[in-house]
């Protein structure tokens, strides 16, 4: 039985407008996460090993952006929608109306974080633990905007903090799993990767924390699909559990545990 039900708060999709203009938080959601992982990453990425200047770090948030965008939404658009989108193809470009896949984003930033390193000569798993080192803190205002757009709700459930989703049918008391992936793909994520960073050689070890946030985000990712509805326009792949986003984990935790272990098995690095 459910000994409460929390209010869902009704907050409008729009920040604010002007005309045709409008602001959004899904949008301002990944501005957010880009700028806060930016300034983290200016911060430590003279620290030792050194791999790039401040300024490099500043060209590279155009990749890491354009990355992020391209590579999410033609991941949602292969991964998830494809015969829709085969129809319809302008309704691509529809960014501000939802519809972006972390997978395919990760491939995006995957594509990106390659090509900047080979036109600035550097090994692109330092550069890629960097990156993984903030992307936490994107998915954690990522699973906010879903919230706040009352998208991607939870399962029914009876448990004392569910909330009734206006747009989920049937309008039943549902798990608030945007913000179990807050908290397992966000936070503490950012804390596992961080704690690799400071406490440990991971740093001096390409690719580790990369590893990390690989098994970290697709363990994060397979419990928090427990609690959420799956998509409607897919169901559950088999039986009443497996879902799209625990299939598309899975060869993010074998490719992160690759990594993990070939990087304990190379030297770390000695550059100052």
């Amino acid at each position: 039985m459910t000994l409460l039900l929390l209010p869902y708060p009704k907050i409008q999709p729009e920040i604010f407008s002007i005309g045709p203009f409008a602001v959004r938080w899904y949008a301002l959601a990944y501005i957010a996460g880009l700028l806060i992982g930016w300034q983290i990453m200016r911060r430590v990425c003279e620290q030792p090993p050194k791999v790039l200047s401040r300024e490099k770090i500043d060209d590279f948030l155009l990749w890491a952006a354009l990355g992020v965008i391209l590579g999410g939404r033609l991941g949602y658009v292969l991964f998830y929608k494809p015969g829709f989108f085969l129809e319809n193809p302008l309704q691509i470009l529809l960014l501000w109306e939802g519809g972006m896949s972390f997978h395919g984003g990760l491939l995006g930033v995957i594509a990106a974080i390659l090509a900047f390193s080979w036109k600035n000569g550097i090994t692109p798993f330092l550069l890629s633990d960097l990156v993984a080192l903030v992307t936490p803190i994107g998915l954690f205002f990522g699973r906010l905007a879903n919230f706040i757009n009352g998208e991607l709700w939870g399962r029914p459930t009876d448990v004392a903090w569910a909330m009734i989703f206006p747009r989920a049918e049937p309008a039943v008391p549902r798990h608030p799993s945007q913000l179990y992936q807050a908290t397992f793909e966000g936070i503490l994520l950012f804390l596992l990767v961080l704690a690799v960073w400071r406490w440990t050689d991971g740093r001096r070890r390409p690719g580790l924390i990369t590893g990390v946030f690989c098994m970290g985000y697709a363990v994060a990712r397979i419990v928090g699909e427990i609690f959420r509805e799956p998509d409607s326009f897919l169901g559950f792949l088999a039986g009443d559990w497996l879902t799209m986003g625990m299939v598309l984990s899975l060869p993010v935790l074998a490719f992160g545990a690759w990594l993990a272990v070939r990087a304990y098995r190379n030297a770390p690095v000695t550059t100052p």
